[in-house]
């Protein structure tokens, strides 16, 4: 009323003057307003199928196939199918398994490079209809398919473009028998999410008893653009994992170690090799949207092996893999290697479920949800792209600044002194990949320190570091491709959870243990029970006998009263006395000193052999190789080998050759048995490496005994 009767006392050229300003600066609001437009997509962006697939961020695979009965990391081809019987498969379990785990959706190994297939298909014999398994009349696809349905969960393929069994492999026509499985896969079984290519591609095989090598040019023989176009015509939804030389929708990271690099772009160039740094890293100015994927096993190896059952992931592992692929803008394929009765470990099992808890622990509360924010600026004085919107918990808002700049910062006010050691950003990457670097800080008595600084972010990224206790928190854009979007922004306080110590053992047979953690006491025990902080106290190296010892230990907190789980070591009869025969350097010795980190490489380039006298006879059932552990050092790994062993160093008795089956991409302990042998001397020859050119190299060489 008091504003009406103001207007109302005055003139009419100054009532028409008020109105008319009025009128003007609500004009000049709208035309502001009308101005702030969205920003522009920064190309390359994802497609609808790849922003679906980047949501699910976790999933498994499950590997089963006849080399599973063979004990074999790769199955050659020639394997009966009388072998695969697996009694009590229950495709339910996986599946509850992975619902309980925390994961979106399950990826099937339909046919491994063996060329055996878990459905009857009817371009083959090779199969399981020609199994005991539910005599001959079992479809594995089906039953998973069925059971990812029943769980709410997505269901993907995996076929090896590679078989070792089908004896036209190498030649034209076996890609129509290629993409008829292919057709079957994805025209019988139902949605289907993802499918998946392995890279492994041409080599020895049975190949219809041919048994023999064959090449191919795996970037042109599978005629990649047209093998997609049929998936994709049969699966409009899908999503399409490959490593070949024509990208395909999603990437290899370079490794099967659990891990993408802490710079990742979802960014390849559409073709092209591609070096395995820029599938670590992606490319910052690629032309194509190809994000990447990260496969691991929860065990060494992708296929079950018994004497694995001592050394699946451990909670700590499975975290840092988290933080590493998922924390690190990937998405986590983990595998189950099925047992032989068709089921998924009970330790596997266990050991994944601690991890859902574990990771819900960690992110149980959110400690700047719906927190008020203050920004150096956001876009065009706009509420719909203020700080805020990075707070309010709703990937579809975000926090944005004006067109080309580049640079900016957001201030969290925690109100009071609070806890946190974990930091979760994410970009709105519907519009693509912009921030190039960034930094994270915290008000401590009255300044910001630094608490990290990195490069890319995308669509998740979670940065750890020891706890602090601040007042504030401020997050800086250091650098950008454009106007970043920055979509979320959480805190947490995560519970501390102990590692597990390193347990090695040298030449002359002494014990180190290393903690996890720089502040934790270690206790162990050497009679196989298992230890707690009532057990021996870690002190310093253990002598031992020149025996067999089996090590369990632990790492304690006395601050937290936390204790990690075990960490446990096998070793056979100590090396102290062995000698290598052929080779005057004395760095040779590095194969045998216990230390994995350090390596020794022939003089000459493979063939090339070394002979080893380990002091007094052993009864040997098997052999041990462990490969160069630098990335840079994969020429030299030994592929192809022969084992050889004598009694008195001129008459050798070969007991195994063949091949490490994806050595390259799992450098792990190559475990090799034969009958028994009581001998003196052994000979390992390589016969061929990665690298044609390298000198063949050795991290470790070691024995199994009786």
């Amino acid at each position: 009323m008091s504003r009406l009767k103001k207007i109302i006392g005055l003139s009419k050229l100054q009532v028409v003057k008020r109105i008319g300003l009025s009128f003007l600066c609500l004009l000049c609001i709208n035309s502001s307003f009308a101005q702030v437009s969205a920003p522009q997509p920064v190309l390359p962006i994802p497609n609808a199928n790849q922003l679906r697939w980047q949501q699910m961020e976790y999933y498994s695979f499950v590997h089963l196939s006849v080399n599973t009965y063979t004990d074999m990391a790769w199955g050659f081809g020639n394997e009966n199918p009388k072998f695969f019987n697996p009694t009590e498969l229950d495709c339910r379990q996986w599946a509850r398994i992975s619902k309980e785990a925390g994961m979106k959706g399950i990826i099937l190994t339909a046919k491994h490079h063996s060329g055996f297939c878990l459905w009857p298909s009817k371009y083959t014999e090779y199969s399981v209809k020609n199994s005991p398994w539910r005599d001959g009349k079992g479809d594995m696809v089906k039953e998973l398919a069925d059971a990812c349905k029943e769980y709410g969960l997505k269901f993907g393929v995996y076929l090896s473009p590679w078989d070792r069994n089908h004896p036209d492999y190498g030649k034209p026509e076996y890609i129509t028998y290629f993409r008829n499985q292919l057709t079957e896969l994805l025209t019988n079984y139902g949605d289907v999410f993802e499918v998946w290519f392995d890279g492994a591609n041409g080599g020895t095989g049975y190949y219809g008893g041919a048994n023999e090598n064959r090449k191919i040019d795996r970037d042109t023989y599978y005629d990649w653009k047209n093998t997609y176009a049929l998936v994709r015509k049969l699966q409009p939804e899908i999503v399409i994992w490959n490593d070949g030389g024509d990208r395909a929708d999603l990437r290899w990271v370079g490794t099967e170690a659990g891990y993408v690099g802490e710079t990742n772009w979802s960014l390849l160039n559409a073709t092209g090799d591609v070096p395995e740094d820029m599938l670590r890293y992606g490319v910052e100015n690629g032309n194509a949207w190809v994000p990447g994927e990260v496969n691991t096993s929860i065990r060494p190896e992708w296929f079950y092996h018994p004497k694995e059952d001592e050394r699946v992931k451990t909670l700590p592992q499975l975290m840092d893999t988290y933080y590493n692929s998922v924390g690190r803008n990937g998405t986590l394929l983990l595998n189950f290697p099925i047992m032989p009765n068709g089921l998924i470990h009970p330790t596997d099992e266990k050991v994944v479920l601690d991890f859902a808890a574990a990771r819900k622990e960690a992110f149980d509360k959110n400690l700047v949800l719906n927190v008020k924010a203050q920004a150096s600026s956001f876009r065009g004085k706009d509420k719909k792209y203020n700080a805020d919107k990075a707070l309010d918990g709703n990937e579809d808002t975000y926090w944005t600044v004006d067109n080309q700049v580049k640079t900016a910062s957001l201030t969290i006010d925690l109100k009071k002194e609070t806890d946190f050691n974990r930091f979760l950003v994410q970009e709105y990457i519907t519009l693509g990949q912009r921030v190039k670097s960034f930094t994270l800080e915290a008000w401590v008595n009255g300044a910001w320190e630094k608490i990290d600084e990195q490069t890319t972010i995308g669509y998740k990224r979670i940065l750890r570091f020891p706890t602090v206790k601040a007042f504030k928190i401020r997050f800086t854009i250091t650098d950008a491709k454009a106007e970043p979007l920055i979509s979320n922004i959480e805190v947490y306080n995560a519970p501390v959870i102990i590692s597990p110590p390193t347990i090695t053992r040298n030449k002359n047979g002494d014990v180190r243990i290393v903690p996890g953690d720089e502040a934790a006491e270690i206790y162990y025990t050497l009679d196989g029970s298992s230890p707690n902080n009532q057990s021996a106290k870690y002190t310093g190296p253990i002598a031992t006998s020149d025996g067999k010892l089996e090590v369990k230990a632990v790492s304690y907190s006395p601050v937290s009263g936390k204790m990690s789980e075990a960490s446990q070591e096998k070793f056979d009869v100590s090396r102290k006395h062995w000698k290598v025969l052929n080779v005057s350097d004395e760095n040779v010795n590095r194969i045998f000193d216990g230390q994995n980190e350090t390596n020794w490489n022939t003089k000459e380039k493979a063939p090339a052999e070394i002979i080893i006298d380990m002091g007094q006879n052993q009864q040997l059932v098997g052999f041990q190789y462990l490969q160069n552990q630098h990335w840079w050092a994969d020429g030299s790994i030994i592929t192809r080998y022969e084992f050889s062993v004598s009694d008195d160093n001129q008459k050798w008795k070969l007991v195994s050759d063949g091949e490490f089956s994806n050595i390259k991409n799992n450098p792990t302990w190559q475990v090799k048995t034969f009958n028994l042998m009581n001998v003196r001397y052994i000979k390992l020859l390589a016969i061929k490496t990665l690298g044609e050119s390298s000198n063949p190299g050795i991290a470790e060489i070691d024995i199994i005994t009786k």
